[in-house]
């Protein structure tokens, strides 16, 4: 069992979207505490945690941990320090949106998450991969998410700066216009909440230009843990 049991149940509160111009909500998911909540961190090498392995897991599972949630991190990839128990992710390294949506289908059946964090597109921008359309690929990826997942809840996160003007330019025109998408798919009904990671990072907070920090790290896991404040019922 990872992760300590407390209580008799945690619920799966209905979604705030925050950062999308307004609040809305979608209908609560209940889970009984015999059953852990699984959460697939996906993405990149942020999610994997390059220069800092385990990355921002590390202090994600200790913030919800300390609050008494019982948590499953899920995915096909493992990595981390002793510091993290549970260290299953689906992070992969230099990939782009595109990349993750070949595989993506095939990790969610085997694991079957209640709850997705998700981060990707930094890929994208460094390698000028079609930058144009990529908003249109996080949109293909999460359809193929909810397709493969019906009953999946997903938390967009935006990608952080890069420490370069141009480059951090189209982060920026990325970032929002992933937002927007986000907003529309959770007008719409589809459970899903825009986080922005993006506007709580510096360039202090890069190791080198690009990757988060030991401290960067320890920001995104603040971000996303004020987030599942809004989604999960302390026990």
């Amino acid at each position: 069992m990872k992760g300590i049991i407390f209580g008799v149940m945690f619920v799966l509160l209905s979604i705030v979207s925050v950062g999308c111009g307004g609040i809305s909500r979608i209908e609560p998911m209940v889970i009984p505490v015999s059953t852990p909540i699984k959460i697939m961190p996906l993405g990149d090498s942020i999610t994997d945690g390059y220069n800092v392995p385990g990355g921002y897991r590390i202090d994600l599972w200790q913030h919800l941990l300390d609050r008494g949630h019982t948590i499953d991190f899920v995915g096909t990839q493992t990595n981390g320090p002793d510091a993290l128990p549970d260290k299953e992710h689906q992070g992969h390294s230099g990939w782009r949106i595109d990349e993750l949506q070949q595989g993506v289908a095939e990790w969610l059946r085997q694991t079957q998450p209640d709850l997705v964090l998700l981060v990707i597109g930094t890929n994208d921008i460094v390698q000028s991969y079609e930058i144009e359309e990529a908003p249109d690929r996080l949109d293909s990826l999460l359809d193929k998410i909810f397709q493969a997942a019906p009953d999946t809840r997903i938390l967009v996160g935006s990608i952080p700066p890069i420490d370069q003007p141009l480059l951090n330019q189209r982060v920026e025109a990325y970032n929002q216009a992933v937002a927007e998408r986000v907003r529309r798919r959770h007008d719409r009904g589809d459970r899903v909440l825009f986080v922005d990671l993006y506007a709580e990072l510096t360039p202090n907070d890069l190791a080198d230009g690009i990757h988060p920090n030991r401290e960067g790290h320890r920001k995104i896991a603040k971000t996303w843990d004020t987030a599942l404040t809004e989604i999960l019922e302390t026990p």
